[in-house]
């Protein structure tokens, strides 16, 4: 019996492609001809006896449910490689790197970050400060930080910053009661100053015309999801990350479409390398294998 294997070039490939949606834009990044892109596809179709894609509106590149399904494993598969790569070829690496984050992307992101991070460089320490994106900023900027993940707004303009991910924001209600419904709508915000998702939340409300109150507050993004899941309050948040209680609110239930934003990541100009560096191309890499989740909110 012949033993056939997933090719983790046609699989780069297609993850491309899935992502972005167009097969030419996949091409641009990998360096080759469109032509060329697409018989790797023709070859990975082939390979697994399944159409993979599908022409949506527009032109863009939909993915079929097997094309779906190979999304979710391909991913994994990459993130394994990778790992398995990385952990052969990298020099043997001490010392201590110190991360910064919002405690809803802490939450949501870094702990299959932190675990592939640690098992390919376990002497190396890594200390994480969750604080708002804000404080965050100052802390990386005063060197009291070697990285940081903050919220798109926060960023200094005079300060290199990389963009790991852009999408909408939801509105979040209860699964088991509808304060979402109520007028005027009660809403519960992170306090902290300055909060990119507060401010958009309040904007898309005040220029849509519709009643708003601000019934709780919290130092914390997370601190907002107690009211929230007791049906006191709806909040703002991403299609990343929602505890047991909670649900983005549909379109047709009526309240105003929100702002995208992106989740950035900053490096400190005296941040310890190398392991700053090793520990940034694992949350770019974390990245880019994360659940597409703007495609997952349509």
């Amino acid at each position: 019996m012949t033993i056939q294997a997933l090719d983790p070039d046609l699989l780069r490939t297609f993850v491309l492609i899935a992502e972005g949606r167009s097969f030419t834009r996949a091409a641009g990044l990998v360096g080759r001809t469109q032509s060329a892109i697409s018989m790797q596809m023709k070859r990975l179709e082939a390979l697994l006896q399944e159409s993979l894609f599908s022409r949506g509106r527009g032109g863009s590149v939909e993915l079929t449910p097997h094309g779906r399904y190979l999304l979710e494993h391909a991913r994994q598969i990459l993130a394994l490689n990778d790992t398995v790569l990385a952990t052969f070829r990298a020099p043997p690496m001490a010392g201590t790197v110190r991360l910064g984050s919002p405690d809803d992307y802490a939450l949501a992101y870094l702990p299959p970050i932190l675990k592939r991070f640690a098992e390919t460089h376990p002497a190396v320490q890594v200390e994480v400060r969750c604080s708002s994106s804000g404080d965050l900023t100052q802390a990386l900027t005063a060197g009291e930080l070697d990285l940081t993940l903050l919220s798109d707004g926060h960023q200094r303009t005079d300060w290199p910053y990389e963009t790991l991910w852009r999408g909408p924001l939801v509105w979040v209600t209860s699964t088991r009661y509808a304060p979402h419904r109520q007028d005027p709508l009660p809403v519960a915000l992170a306090a902290s100053h300055g909060c990119a998702w507060a401010d958009a939340a309040i904007r898309a409300l005040e220029q849509a015309g519709r009643r708003y109150r601000i019934a709780y507050t919290s130092a914390s993004q997370i601190g907002t999801h107690a009211p929230v899941i007791a049906g006191l309050a709806v909040t703002v948040s991403t299609m990343s990350w929602l505890p047991e209680g909670l649900r983005p609110v549909r379109s047709e239930e009526g309240l105003p479409q929100l702002a995208e934003y992106g989740i950035l990541m900053m490096k400190g100009r005296l941040a310890r390398q190398p392991v700053t560096d090793a520990l940034e191309a694992h949350i770019r890499q974390g990245f880019r294998t994360a659940p597409a989740h703007a495609m997952a909110a349509e």
